[in-house]
């Protein structure tokens, strides 16, 4: 055996020769970017090796300088003796920024999906409710069983009929209900619609607790994962708390790890360390609080398929296999414990259906907790964030489509590209003289990357200022150091290695500018396909609900500049933020949106973009700043034209 210490962790393991590094650092619990999933392909799971030596390490892959300073790949670096690690931190997961009190950009509050509009309508109806009774102790006279005596008093008392009882339940009874006397809490959980299904008792508790009545509302995120503790009596969030999906030391995206689950016990790891995130953030919820476990009535989760069927520990190869086939798109009420969750055997799982292989839970959460089912405006909802999800329509109809748009925007593929995290670069402007740029990190320390946000408004800033041109090259005489050729590569210095917390420059390259271009592409074209595929335009649209946590703090203009977006009427738009949890708590809040999710689902008419010829058409023509044709851009068209009519007046003074 070899001794492996992960440094700034001071972790240690021990592992048998010729062992992958990046699989110890799993082993480990120690996180390392590996957004390809280990296969050598993005250079992100860069370590540097203090002490010892390794087999390989992906020189190819390292600059130069990089490679004598000690800096190896993990993904490709087989341990044969002890060795010291040093995790850079750029490296590093920090779920702080997650829970940061941070505004987004721009939100809207949704009428029909508020806590007002339901109490109003008389739909705060939670499908999981608590009811105190009172009753006869039993006598020589009347020893009927615990369980009649209690159906009986619900019959006549409450008039509740064609009740079911947890084998659990039935367990409790005897002693539950001679702690107080016969006074007892039950929880009851509600069927769908109210016609067909029974009304269980779920739990049974000594006592009044009628007034602790929770639920947990949790978004089942590629890079992320969002939960809510709810007081299903008031409607009020109570805790929120957020973490990054262990997942990500799988791969970054959906197709990575379905190809890791493939792979022997690669099935059980993801759906383990997804498991493990979920009861963090559960843990965390609980505790922030303040409540009693055994009080947490159910749990709503929405996520995307391929998370989905993670959770559940369900086959997700065929999700990428044409004809792109889901296991399920219904998934029944789960009892949370069956699949591991940290919660008291009553609680029940409310999961969310699926449309699609790529259009998820998560999309229909956000469409039922947008409203956008129930409105007769003819609305574009788009869900940006490790993917592109689409869907157009009202309550009469809607079409959906999924944008496989990459994991640019998340960092991947470009070379200082990470999550939105401290020390990411998240916002930026140039000196349109000098081009010296000012950025801003978040939290307001030195830079060690730059998130999605920060890439748009850079590529934006720099397309408009007339650094870059229309498909993505530097203008190279604009008599600027920072625009620079090195190992081939034409880039664009952000901030030199001293300003930096890596100890090296951050760069914006060429390459990085391709890829971002192209995933923008991808995003613009699907909406694009879409709208024109049901016979509509942009002016068509009565309004765009923009969701996704990465979509809350997109800067509009800067997204409409880049092609990333279709140039909009800024009036029109509304966010929503994280769209899945919404529609998740919404769920736990009334039962109105349970009856509904199975029409809608029924209703939402999935269109594969990739089978689609006018797809890869404005596919290619949206490969270039912001488009091939500018007259689908007017107002960006003008901004450049005055800008260049100053540049001439000015040369020409």
């Amino acid at each position: 055996m070899v001794t492996i210490r992960f440094l700034p962790h001071e972790k240690e393991i021990q592992v048998e020769p010729g062992t992958i590094l990046l699989r110890a650092a799993m082993e480990a619990g120690v996180h390392i970017n590996a957004s390809c999933g280990g296969e050598g392909a993005c250079g992100k799971c860069r370590v540097l090796i203090e002490n010892g030596q390794v087999e390989g390490g992906g020189k190819e892959k390292l600059r130069p300088e990089d490679w004598d300073k000690g800096y190896r790949l993990a993904c490709k670096s087989l341990v044969n003796e002890d060795i010291l690690v040093l995790v850079p931190v750029e490296s590093s997961v920090d779920s702080a920024v997650l829970n940061m009190a941070s505004t987004p950009r721009r939100t809207a509050k949704i009428k029909e999906m508020s806590m007002e509009y339901l109490k109003e309508q008389g739909l705060f109806i939670p499908p999981v409710e608590k009811k105190c009774v009172e009753l006869t102790a039993p006598s020589h006279g009347d020893n009927i069983c615990d369980m009649t005596r209690l159906i009986s008093h619900l019959r006549h008392k409450e008039n509740e009929h064609g009740l079911e009882v947890n084998l659990s339940v039935l367990r409790k009874i005897p002693d539950v209900l001679r702690q107080e006397n016969f006074k007892a809490t039950l929880t009851l959980a509600r069927p769908v619609r109210n016609e067909c299904g029974k009304t269980r008792i779920i739990n049974v508790q000594p006592g009044d607790t009628t007034n602790r009545n929770f639920a947990l509302a949790i978004d089942i995120g590629t890079t992320t994962i969002y939960g809510e503790m709810v007081n299903c009596l008031t409607g009020e969030i109570l805790a929120q708390y957020g973490e990054f999906n262990r997942q990500i030391s799988y791969g970054e995206d959906v197709i990575t790890r379905i190809v890791y689950a493939e792979k022997a016990g690669g099935l059980d790891k993801l759906h383990q360390a997804v498991i493990d995130t979920i009861n963090t953030v559960i843990a965390r919820l609980i505790k922030r609080s303040k409540i009693d476990v055994d009080d947490i009535s159910a749990v709503a989760l929405a996520g995307n398929t391929t998370m989905t069927q993670l959770l559940l520990k369900i086959n997700t190869r065929h999700l990428r296999l044409s004809p792109y086939v889901p296991a399920a798109t219904l998934y029944p009420p789960i009892k949370a414990a069956d699949i591991g969750l940290d919660l008291a055997p009553h609680v029940t799982a409310l999961v969310y259906p699926c449309i699609s292989s790529y259009v998820g839970g998560d999309i229909v959460s956000g469409v039922m907790g947008s409203g956008m089912y129930l409105t007769e405006e003819t609305t574009l909802f788009i869900d940006i964030g490790t993917n592109a999800e689409i869907v157009v329509g009202n309550k009469d109809w809607m079409m959906c489509a999924a944008c496989s748009a990459g994991p640019a925007f998340e960092g991947g593929g470009v070379e200082h590209g990470m999550r939105a995290s401290k020390g990411a670069i998240e916002d930026f402007s140039m000196d349109p003289i000098t081009y010296e740029p000012m950025s801003l990190t978040i939290g307001n320390i030195r830079p060690k990357g730059i998130c999605g946000s920060g890439l748009i408004i850079m590529l934006a800033t720099m397309f408009e200022l007339g650094v870059i041109d229309n498909q993505g090259k530097f203008h190279r005489n604009l008599g600027t150091k920072r625009i620079r050729e090195k190992d081939g590569i034409w880039e664009y210095v952000v901030a030199w290695a001293d300003e930096t917390q890596i100890e090296r420059d951050i760069v914006l390259t060429e390459v990085d500018i391709d890829n971002l271009i192209r995933a923008k592409g991808a995003m613009y074209s699907g909406c694009m396909t879409l709208l024109k595929e049901v016979g509509m335009d942009m002016q068509s649209l009565d309004r765009i609900i923009l969701a996704g946590g990465f979509g809350s703090y997109i800067d509009l203009e800067s997204a409409m500049t880049i092609g990333l977006l279709p140039e909009l009427d800024p009036d029109k738009v509304i966010f929503v933020g994280n769209g899945s949890l919404l529609g998740a708590r919404m769920s736990i809040l009334t039962n109105r949106l349970r009856q509904d999710v199975v029409d809608v689902t029924n209703k939402m008419t999935n269109f594969e973009l990739s089978e689609t010829s006018s797809y890869m058409d404005n596919y290619i023509a949206a490969l270039f700043l912001p488009h091939t044709d500018m007259g689908q851009f007017p107002r960006l068209k003008a901004r450049m034209d005055a800008r260049q009519a100053w540049r001439e007046g000015k040369s020409g003074s």
